[in-house]
């Protein structure tokens, strides 16, 4: 599986399945609030031992 595949799978299980939007401008800000709200600041990935991209960064400076 790519890292899309992988991301698009883990958008799909954790917001997508679990919604009906009314419209299409409803689900881009709800899957634009998922990614930069959540999957790219706290979201724990596995790929960077199982932190949060904040935690990494924190670490990093």
């Amino acid at each position: 599986m790519t890292m899309l595949q992988w991301f698009l799978h883990t958008l799909k299980t954790e917001l997508v399945h679990h919604r009906h939007y009314a419209t299409r401008a409803d689900a881009t800000r709800d899957i634009f609030a998922y990614v930069e709200g959540f999957y790219n600041r706290t979201r724990r990935h596995s790929a960077i031992g199982y932190i949060s991209p904040i935690e990494m960064e924190l670490k990093a400076a």
